[in-house]
């Protein structure tokens, strides 16, 4: 493994060199970016139909197009993310300069996932650039045409030194994990997650985890469960249901689980028509591996809907059970697979106490026409992100930090904050000086004026429009307290 380490070595030199610091710099490998995403994009489809069987449309919607936004955004608003933050100052340091400047971390690793493997390596990537780091970038090698396609063509776009890209299963990644990096953003499961977490901590390197979990949906009795059932149907068997934030599972009182299920079916048909394995809109499970995974977990369910599967194509059909028990092995863990379970509750309150009961979701969904009802989903509950009436909808507004909370992740990224994520926020202070006499009252011998005074300065706050008022406050405590501090 000689050979990671010298990539490792080479990008911290890259680093050290200081090319990558200069927003001029970041903005053009960003534009090279952007370029290569529009020149390749024939290459990026069939690498992506060859894993995960996604037609063109779906591609370019939920990854290219993606991509394209977060690329445009980046550029534009660089700028003005790097520019110093001036803050408000107290008494004490109200002639000084004091600001916060963002500065690269250094040299970071990205180790994207499988199930969106285009879009979930350049959205970090594009942060971690546009902060000015060199970033080792390894791609999942689940999806191994895309994993390939990734190494073949950022060489060619971009700085080959400050941004290599590590090709390889799990002796690469842990090989990886052994080098010492300036800050690791990981997506994937939990079981990953703290393994990375502990090989980062011999570092003391931050961690960004991005790692899903059970993502509940309740459907409240008041709201329109055609517009609901479609809008779930979408979110949950996108991607053959291997979403981080699909609909994991449904609660809902028992009077309404049969129009669900019903709603549900007349959607699929909608979408899919007839024949679903025949649909160019449906994909399939990413391969046998997690395909019998997932076909584990109708083992002793309720069908209502669906159940087919063909192992030699990695076809599973949409499927939903109803009448779900809470302690089943379908909900124990993510699904990450077309399949829908239906969990009856009696009210918002058992639907709350429910949620709760279990780990900390990456998201969180709601359907209702009562306001009153979604807020208070919101404030008994916790999640990493929400959205009500919709799925999904939450991850593509750009001033939304994406992250997950407790054992579904942490950190976020996205926008401004994939460029905050890879920057370190340096405190800075500057003074000049003058006005010595001033300092005196922080200098032994200390005596109680002293501390008054002090205590006075610290808890004045001055904001640029209220130097006049702080300005006269301060003399007039100096005034008033100068014979005592100042008399031998």
């Amino acid at each position: 493994m000689e050979r990671i380490e010298k990539v490792v070595r080479q990008a911290r030199a890259a680093f050290n060199s200081g090319r990558s610091r200069s927003l001029e710099f970041r903005i053009q490998q960003l534009k090279a970016l952007e370029r290569m995403v529009k020149e390749k994009e024939k290459e990026i489809l069939a690498a992506l139909h060859a894993d995960l069987h996604k037609s063109g449309p779906t591609v370019y919607n939920t990854e290219i197009l993606s991509v394209l936004g977060e690329l445009t955004l980046a550029m534009e608003k660089l700028p003005s993310w790097a520019t110093p933050q001036h803050l408000k100052k107290n008494l004490l340091t109200m002639r000084d300069e004091v600001f916060v400047n963002f500065e690269p971390l250094g040299v970071v690793l990205i180790i994207g996932a499988w199930n969106y493997p285009f879009v979930l390596v350049m959205h970090p990537l594009i942060g971690a650039i546009a902060a000015g780091n060199a970033v080792v970038v390894k791609p999942s090698e689940v999806s191994e045409n895309t994993a390939q396609l990734v190494a073949d063509l950022l060489p060619q776009y971009l700085d080959q030194e400050l941004y290599p890209v590590v090709t390889g299963g799990v002796p690469e990644t842990t090989e990886l994990l052994t080098q010492r990096f300036d800050h690791i953003l990981y997506t994937g499961n939990s079981a990953v997650g703290k393994i990375v977490m502990a090989a980062a901590a011999k570092h003391l390197t931050p961690v960004t985890l991005e790692l899903g979990g059970k993502s509940p949906c309740y459907i409240d009795k008041d709201c329109d469960l055609a517009v609901a059932c479609r809008r779930i149907t979408w979110g949950k068997y996108m991607n053959c249901g291997q979403t981080c934030i699909a609909p994991d599972y449904i609660l809902c009182d028992p009077s309404i689980q049969s129009q669900v299920v019903e709603n549900i079916k007349a959607t699929l048909l909608e979408f899919y028509g007839e024949d679903v394995k025949s649909s160019p809109d449906y994909e399939r499970i990413v391969n046998k591996r997690h395909f019998r995974r997932v076909v584990g977990l109708l083992e002793g369910q309720k069908i209502a809907h669906g159940g087919e599967s063909d192992e030699a194509s990695c076809f599973i059909a949409p499927t939903i059970l109803t009448d779900v028990s809470p302690d089943s092995k379908v909900m124990e863990e993510e699904i990450f697979g077309p399949i829908l379970p239906i969990v009856t509750v009696k009210s918002v309150e058992e639907a709350i106490e429910f949620i709760n009961r279990r780990e900390k979701p990456l998201a969180l969904y709601v359907f209702s026409n009562d306001k009153k009802l979604i807020r208070r989903v919101i404030s008994e509950t916790s999640s990493g992100g929400m959205t009500a009436n919709d799925v999904l909808m939450h991850m593509v507004v750009p001033d939304l930090p994406f992250g997950g909370v407790g054992h579904s992740g942490m950190g976020a990224y996205h926008g401004r904050y994939s460029f905050e994520t890879f920057s370190h926020r340096r405190t800075c202070l500057i003074r000049d000086l003058k006005l010595e006499v001033l300092n005196k009252m922080r200098y032994p011998p200390v005596n109680q004026e002293r501390v008054d005074v002090t205590k006075f300065v610290l808890l004045k706050h001055c904001s640029n429009c209220q130097v006049g008022q702080f300005l006269s406050a301060l003399l007039g405590a100096v005034k008033a307290v100068m014979a005592k501090i100042f008399s031998p």
